[in-house]
């Protein structure tokens, strides 16, 4: 004993303290590591004589303690370690190295405690103090409880279970009715999985609905129903995803295959030169002699007006590119949001939000961060052929396509590299040999000077047939691909679902080959259905007016919208003609070589296991493409 005081006076800071004196360790956060904090230590403090000491310096928080709390009375016994509630880490102890064998086991998982902590730490100082903390405490936490596989009653017992115990805590007290207490068990049930309970609960429900399990198991795993507490983390929607499905986003960030100074023309409607999403990369600024025009017999004509829609949409979809911190359009090009500040850009689309018992549509808005074509930086040039109501001529087209010719001086200087049809007529043999019509005619001969063209197969592959059986009945159509896509030498593109394809294959309505004479068409596949682009004319004046959704009926305004969605194989048809831009980016050896362009990207196409009537050669896949050379 003697030398043990002898030691302490020589070196008094790491002299032994009384239980009454010495900071009493909290519980390890990080519990299951065989440590039980300041058991022994405490217990032998206790039973040694008092030794005077200077002041002791502030001691780091152990990897495992993590933090110290207020002192503990002399035999007070060590506190257990409380899962529901940890303690914050201390900066030392956050710093400290990865240790596998004391990953966290709290009930509460931490992301859900940093959320408390944030709600609490919101208060401001001064008057408002009070009214920000109380707001704190109310605020609802969406959370997903994890349940315990090894509850020995089963996992759908402690399902039911754990959403009774909400209940009673929630729905607490004689002001609830029973119906209501009812209604709210029936929602719990309905919106959560089989292993998980969903629901939006204060911090103090959280903590109770945790203390109720744990309190009621006796220590026993066995007889505990939760497992973990989580946030139900907010998923941002990713509505562009038809740019994955070709695999555009990888040949991005793979090959930087973004289009840059490849120029291709869009033969439609028009495009909305004003729109934000060509502003990033001037898509739209061009070079002489390369310019936009019209071919449409109309006064005032203007190729980068678009009144019907169409041209806007599809030239999105090749090109161009939005970010939530992009420009405001309504302010100058200088003007920019902060990214903190920066709203999500939104999305509108018509197609299946319906009132029940009612056929009025409601108009459905869902945010984004980002909508880029499939190759952003690829200039477009506006050559309009249809007019404000949609409508053309093959003539205007064949215009259209001559003038291509003349830029490139008949492919002795290629400055347009491609050319996107989103267009066509049913084609009647009775007229044409198949792949013999004027329009294909001309569209083979601008393939032989150098150009890529690419065409939309058509939306006429599901219709009617009648039997002397079944009388006349809905089915797919064979033998419907419409012209020009019977051109030999254009890529003739169909349509599939924008993030499925292997499970959904071709769109009931993509037309169908083979064509007339045999040949097999069409040849890729490209997602067509819920394309998400840019909104104009037409399209958007289509949304205006409508109540938003169903719980909430203000209407759409004209400056909100400025991206909808759209489906057909018009929208399937400049993905492919995107990653072609994106590929002789990158490529550019596979310039004015538009047939070897072809092959390659047949070759390297996903199959999707369906007809070759109805795939062609299957899923265009630019990165698998590019990989291939």
């Amino acid at each position: 004993m003697a030398a043990r005081k002898k030691r302490a006076t020589a070196r008094p800071t790491r002299a032994k303290t009384s239980a009454s004196t010495r900071p009493k360790p909290s519980a390890p956060t990080r519990a299951k590591t065989g440590v039980k904090s300041g058991t022994k230590a405490s217990a032998k403090a206790g039973a040694k004589k008092r030794v005077t000491t200077p002041p002791v310096a502030k001691q780091k928080a152990s990897p495992v303690t993590r933090t110290v709390r207020r002192a503990a009375p002399p035999a007070a016994a060590p506190p257990v370690a409380s899962a529901d509630t940890p303690p914050a880490p201390t900066r030392a102890a956050r710093r400290s190295p990865f240790d596998p064998s004391k990953l966290d086991r709290t009930v509460i998982a931490l992301p859900l405690v940093e959320q408390f902590r944030e709600q609490a730490g919101a208060a401001p100082r001064g008057r408002t103090k009070g009214i920000v903390a109380t707001a704190a405490a109310a605020h609802k936490h969406a959370v997903v409880i994890d349940l315990n596989l090894d509850f020995r009653e089963g996992r759908e017992k402690a399902r039911l279970q754990v959403i009774d115990d909400i209940v009673a805590i929630v729905k607490d007290g004689p002001h609830f009715s029973d119906d209501e207490r009812n209604a709210y068990r029936a929602r719990l049930t309905r919106l959560s999985p089989l292993q998980y309970v969903a629901a939006k609960l204060t911090e103090d429900e959280i903590i109770r609905v945790v203390r109720r399990d744990v309190d009621q198991a006796d220590n026993e795993w066995s007889r505990r129903r939760i497992y973990r507490v989580w946030p139900d983390f907010e998923v941002s929607a990713c509505l562009t995803k038809s740019t994955m499905t070709v695999k555009a986003d990888a040949a991005r960030i793979a090959f930087n295959a973004r289009g840059r100074d490849i120029v291709w023309a869009v033969m439609d409607s028009g495009v909305d030169g004003a729109h934000p999403h060509f502003k990033t990369h001037k898509n739209l600024e061009l070079r002489e002699p390369i310019k936009h025009d019209t071919f449409v017999d109309e006064d005032d004509s203007d190729p980068l007006v678009d009144d019907f829609g169409h041209g806007t949409h599809v030239a999105g979809i090749i090109a161009g590119c939005m970010l939530a911190t992009a420009p405001v359009p309504a302010a100058p090009a200088t003007t920019r949001k902060k990214a903190k500040d920066a709203g999500p850009l939104k999305v509108y689309s018509a197609h299946g939000v319906r009132e029940e018992e009612s056929e009025e549509r409601k108009v459905e808005i869902k945010e984004v961060r980002e909508i880029a074509g499939v190759a952003p930086e690829c200039k477009i040039v506006s050559m309009k052929v249809l007019d404000s109501s949609g409508n053309g001529t093959t003539t205007a087209i064949i215009r259209a396509l001559q003038r291509v010719n003349e830029i490139n001086q008949q492919g002795r200087r290629l400055l347009i590299h491609g050319v996107n049809l989103s267009l066509g007529y049913d084609f009647d043999p009775e007229w044409f040999a198949c792949g013999q019509s004027p329009l294909c005619v001309e569209v083979d001969r601008l393939v032989r000077s150098g150009v890529v063209v690419v065409v939309a197969a058509g939306n006429s592959g599901y219709g009617f047939q009648q039997t002397s059986f079944t009388g006349v009945k809905a089915a797919g159509l064979s033998l419907t691909i419409n012209d020009p896509g019977n051109a030999d030498g254009a890529i003739t593109v169909g349509s599939t679902h924008r993030e499925m394809p292997h499970l959904y294959g071709a769109s009931f309505f993509s037309s169908k080959g083979p064509t007339g004479d045999g040949r097999n068409k069409p040849d890729l596949l490209a997602p067509g259905e819920k394309i998400v682009s840019c909104a104009a004319g037409q399209k958007k004046e289509a949304m205006l007016g409508q109540p938003r959704s169903v719980s909430s009926p203000a209407a759409v305004k004209a400056e909100q919208v400025q991206y909808i969605e759209d489906s057909g194989t018009s929208m399937a048809a400049p993905h492919v003609s995107g990653a072609i831009a994106a590929f002789l980016s990158v490529r550019r050896e596979f310039q004015g070589q538009p047939e070897r362009v072809k092959k390659l990207f047949l070759d390297n196409a996903t199959d999707l296991n369906r007809d070759r009537y109805f795939q062609g050669r299957g899923l265009v896949d630019l990165m698998r493409t590019i990989q291939s050379v």
